[in-house]
């Protein structure tokens, strides 16, 4: 039996191997997911970002509990989900730290909730190269929520927009990221904005900036370019879980949005472009550079180096073959 087959019959194990696969680039596990993508286009991805020290882990982990504990909408059994948490890499191996998966751990156990960490690997944007891969393997393994949660290690994690279906943007009194977050773009981005730890004072403060921000983004971005979407601005105490059906129920509301109104095609359109047009950026600078054997780019970085060309010269004589 392949291994895709094992998959669909729900073997965890077999699951793991193909994403161990699929974040070192083996072949096989490329290979693997191809056979499997007629599977994939059924999950609703919900990206979670947010500035350090927000409490994204906790919240997520509220959130997936949540999830599998409460009916899916409209009745029905409660969804199977799928969490990838995206960690800092290791500075001695590469790998994840794990930090989050540590403090997932209560959600282990439950069948329905299938736990990854990755390493970023020195990818920018929050994400890691392999994420959007990863998130298509749970796709096809029957994971109907996937919940991506950004490395957090600043304000400009926005390639999650690109990844998920829905976006959901944390802030935190006191942290001084109101003003922040709408000058990195995480306001265009938010399709739910939450303000975690609301039990701390200035809570209210910065759940006020934030509807304040959204009014004036309101005013640059007219609603039809957010097909129509209000974004809800929610509070939120991980620690405790209050808040959390609330945000459910937003994430629940967004998916409902995006079909009825055909947001949703557009948004797989967009994703699929965006990490196809990535794949083939990474393909052509390989071909580029195992192309140029004879040194020539090696001595084009010289070349700008000692300021005899700038980098947009030296690329230009490149492409020309000078």
């Amino acid at each position: 039996m392949s291994l895709g087959d094992q998959i669909l019959q729900g073997d965890r194990l077999a699951l793991a191997r193909l994403l161990t696969q699929i974040e070192n680039e083996a072949p096989e596990g490329l290979d693997a997911l191809g056979a499997l993508f007629a599977h994939t286009g059924r999950a609703h991805v919900v990206g979670i970002t947010g500035a350090p020290g927000t409490g994204k882990s906790t919240l997520v982990n509220q959130l997936a509990r949540y999830l599998r504990r409460a009916q899916a909408p409209r009745g029905g059994e409660s969804p199977r989900v799928a969490v990838i948490a995206v960690d800092p890499s290791s500075p001695f191996t590469g790998g994840a730290i794990l930090g989050d998966r540590v403090r997932m751990r209560d959600l282990a156990g439950d069948e329905g909730i299938f736990i990854r960490s990755m390493a970023s690997r020195g990818a920018l944007g929050g994400l890691a190269r392999t994420t959007a891969d990863v998130a298509l393997a749970l796709d096809a393994a029957g994971y109907q929520i996937i919940l991506i949660e950004t490395v957090g290690a600043g304000q400009a994690e926005v390639d999650i927009a690109s990844t998920a279906h829905t976006t959901i943007v944390i802030d935190a009194p006191g942290l001084g990221d109101e003003i922040q977050a709408n000058k990195a773009g995480l306001l265009e981005i938010a399709d739910v904005l939450v303000v975690n730890k609301a039990d701390l004072p200035g809570a209210e403060n910065a759940a006020a900036i934030l509807r304040m921000a959204l009014e004036y983004s309101r005013g640059e971005h007219p609603p039809t370019e957010r097909d129509g979407w209000e974004v809800p601005v929610l509070t939120t105490v991980a620690t405790t879980g209050e808040g959390v059906p609330e945000l459910a129920e937003a994430v629940h509301r967004h998916r409902d949005h995006l079909v009825t109104t055909g947001a949703w095609e557009a948004r797989e359109r967009h994703r699929i472009r965006t990490q196809m047009e990535n794949l083939l950026r990474e393909r052509l600078m390989e071909r580029f550079l195992g192309a140029e054997s004879d040194g020539r780019f090696d001595r084009a970085v010289e070349e700008v180096l000692a300021r005899r060309c700038s980098p947009a010269q030296a690329v230009a004589d490149l492409l020309a073959g000078e």
